[in-house]
């Protein structure tokens, strides 16, 4: 009897021993893995800025420390929906599926100001509604604040060789480069997926075949995502004319 209450004493302590192990594995693993994540997200974001990363690089071939350095650099103003910049709140903090479950008037909306060569870009964050489940993208406009100088889509669950190609086929991300949201008269149109291709070489891309939903959910998410952005991008126009 005496042998056996000791070897249950044992077989309790190794058990409390094991799971204390576990329990610190698992939020080391977390961490790490909510750093791998932010990593993944930083990088998706410079993608929209590819072609004016220092030095020709790409964004593949930037190492954590430099991704992290060139989004310590940014300025990342968070704005509300009439545009004013929200104190003490950085971009990279603002979870966008989040902010999505907001009521409109009680969302706050990304800004990464990216500046290379004199030159400087507004990255904006979209979000929106796919076939299956929610997609999103990063759109940098130029420093007209109307000319698209690149942009990137990913999903959460769009058709592999279908929708998928949103993020899969950096083809149709490349379309993006050279579009403007302005009609030349100043009117917001945004930029449009059109299926069966483009018609206007200023506002529309060409759609991907056989994934029309998708299609149109970029479109929906492109024109109300950038317009959430309006009073902030006449905000920034306005204090530019009159710096000017």
């Amino acid at each position: 009897m005496e042998s056996t209450k000791y070897v249950v004493i044992f077989i309790l302590i190794l058990t409390a021993a094991v799971a204390v192990s576990l329990t610190g594995l698992r939020e080391a693993t977390k961490e790490q893995s909510a750093t791998n994540e932010d990593i993944f997200n930083k990088r998706a974001i410079l993608t929209a800025v590819q072609d004016y990363l220092p030095n020709g690089q790409k964004v593949a071939d930037l190492t954590d420390e430099q991704v992290l350095e060139l989004f310590a650099q940014m300025n990342q103003p968070v704005v509300d929906m009439e545009g004013n910049i929200i104190e003490g709140v950085k971009a990279e903090s603002i979870d966008m599926a989040k902010e999505r479950k907001k009521p409109e008037a009680e969302r706050r909306l990304p800004v990464y100001v990216y500046e290379q060569d004199g030159q400087k870009f507004y990255i904006l964050s979209v979000r929106g509604n796919g076939l299956w489940d929610e997609i999103w993208g990063s759109v940098a406009l130029k420093s007209d604040l109307n000319t698209i100088a690149g942009a990137t889509f990913d999903h959460k669950g769009e058709t592999p060789g279908l929708g998928a190609e949103i993020k899969d086929n950096p083809s149709f991300a490349k379309q993006f480069e050279g579009k403007e949201i302005y009609e030349s008269d100043g009117d917001y149109v945004s930029i449009k997926v059109r299926k069966g291709g483009a018609r206007d070489p200023k506002h529309e891309v060409d759609g991907i075949s056989g994934a029309t939903v998708t299609a149109d959910g970029v479109s929906e998410m492109l024109y109300r995502g950038l317009q959430y952005y309006q009073p902030y991008i006449d905000k920034v126009k306005q204090q530019s004319f009159l710096l000017n």
